[in-house]
């Protein structure tokens, strides 16, 4: 039986929820996993189910933070597992399922962008993890701030994300991947279709003009 967006098994009038970050890596592919996926090719909606569940909380979380929108989010976020559905039967384990569809979610969010016109709605007001001087990141867990101290932090937070929006589009898109959500450089390097060499190249030039351009705007 061949998957088909038709006979897709999932109502996308249902919200994604939004999850508070985390710094859990997202789920690799494992024996559970490869089953789903080979009865998910055969049409199986249950298999499907499963890697939504196990997916659709990291994929909305990277939409939103390329989108700045949690209504774009969730659309895109149920678009690509709408593609994903139909391109099952074409699917070839060479690399893991997540980032086939972090793939899938960033070309959708690309062209949600373009559509809009929208560039400066590409990143996330709620950054959970940020460059140190040291060059390590690490995460925002923290506790209640008081009102003068969440006046600054989102002051803080709006400055970041237009120093984000300010940069080229292939510097914001690998600090998104490898700083926010964390994965490896290798699997940037995958889903943004270049080089390890390449991916350490951006981040560090992302990074050094992000500092600059931070440094260039006080206040």
């Amino acid at each position: 039986m061949t998957a088909s967006s038709t006979d897709f098994p999932f109502d996308s009038s249902i919200p994604v929820p939004f999850v508070a970050e985390s710094s859990a890596g997202v789920a690799g592919t494992d024996l559970f996993e490869s089953q789903w996926i080979s009865e998910a090719r055969d049409g199986s909606h249950e298999a499907f189910r499963l890697l939504v569940e196990r997916h659709q909380d990291a994929v909305f979380r990277f939409c939103r933070h390329w989108l700045n929108c949690p209504e774009d989010a969730r659309e895109v976020c149920q678009d690509t597992f709408l593609r994903a559905w139909d391109a099952l039967p074409d699917y070839r384990p060479r690399a893991r399922f997540s980032t086939w569809l972090f793939q899938i979610a960033l070309n959708l969010c690309r062209d949600r962008v373009r559509s809009r016109g929208a560039r400066n709605r590409k990143l996330t007001d709620s950054l959970s993890l940020f460059r140190r001087g040291d060059g390590q990141t690490r995460e925002r867990h923290c506790p209640l701030p008081s009102p003068d101290e969440a006046v600054s932090l989102d002051e803080d937070l709006e400055k970041l994300r237009r120093g984000l929006a300010a940069l080229p589009r292939r510097h914001s898109e690998v600090l998104i991947l490898a700083v926010i959500e964390g994965l490896s450089q290798l699997e940037c390097g995958e889903i943004l279709g270049c080089s390890v060499r390449a991916v350490e190249s951006r981040l560090y030039r992302a990074r050094r003009d992000l500092m600059a351009w931070w440094e260039a705007h006080p206040g």
